[in-house]
């Protein structure tokens, strides 16, 4: 009698493919809070703060006051919508999805991709809706210059869809976005994104520097203001991204690990 070795085969990139990813946002956009979160808050903030008259006369680098706030709210945005795409692997970990995985040939890798990169998409939706409305209400830039300010915004969201998927494997599912959309706040003005460095004082603004949110809205804003240090923007981003995102994969491994 012959054995028969059956190897398992491992698939491409680790198990990301795009019949995962669209599985995968489907099931994102069901998610109510999500939507409100990352949709809805993010405009009507703007519309709050950033349409006043005064706003939309005063002068801030190539733009008025009011495409600056919306700028701002553009990063908050993608920041909620990333964060809370990330933070919904929590539900999962909850449903005992994460212990199953460990049966299935996914790499940490790949899971962690496919999980940032729907985080990414619809972090985007997120940025164009910001923008859209803005451009109804009052945001007078160059053409150029916005297109800039919404695609650095996006890009640099990257960093918060690694902190919500990191978050989502260290909260419960119960609570995870009530305690990361107060935070994400508190890290808006620590950051500088709500208020500007120079009001805060020497040592809060130092200490900016450091915070994930600093470096996301230094680099959303460049195209605009031309100012600011541009290299301590990157090397933040860069930094925080790879934090979040090893995190999120040694949390994976260690969750995984328990089956």
């Amino acid at each position: 009698m012959t054995a028969t070795t059956i190897e398992r085969r491992l698939p491409k990139f680790g198990g990301f493919t795009l019949g995962m990813i669209a599985l995968e946002l489907r099931r994102l956009v069901r998610n109510k809070r999500t939507v409100i979160f990352s949709i809805v808050m993010p405009p009507a903030f703007f519309l709050i703060f950033g349409t006043s008259g005064d706003y939309r006369t005063e002068r801030i680098g190539d733009g008025n006051a009011t495409a600056y706030v919306l700028i701002s709210m553009a990063v908050y945005g993608a920041m909620l919508a990333t964060t809370s795409g990330g933070a919904m692997v929590s539900i999962e970990r909850a449903a005992g999805w994460s212990r199953q995985l460990r049966l299935t040939p996914l790499k940490p890798a790949a899971y962690v991709a496919i999980k940032l990169t729907l985080a990414m998409i619809i972090g985007l939706v997120s940025v164009v809706v910001v923008n859209v409305v803005g451009a109804f209400f009052g945001a007078d830039l160059p053409v150029g210059e916005w297109i800039a300010c919404a695609v650095l915004a996006w890009v640099c969201a990257l960093v918060f869809a690694a902190f919500g998927l990191f978050m989502g494997y260290l909260l419960p599912s119960e609570n995870v976005m009530q305690i990361l959309g107060p935070a994400l706040g508190i890290l808006s003005f620590a950051g500088g994104l709500f208020v500007p460095l120079d009001t805060l004082g020497h040592t809060f603004a130092t200490i900016a520097k450091f915070t994930p949110v600093y470096g996301v809205g230094e680099l959303a804003r460049y195209p605009v203001t031309q100012s600011g240090h541009l290299w301590q923007a990157v090397l933040n981003v860069v930094v925080w991204t790879l934090v979040f995102a090893f995190g999120a994969m040694w949390r994976f491994r260690r969750d995984t690990a328990r089956v």
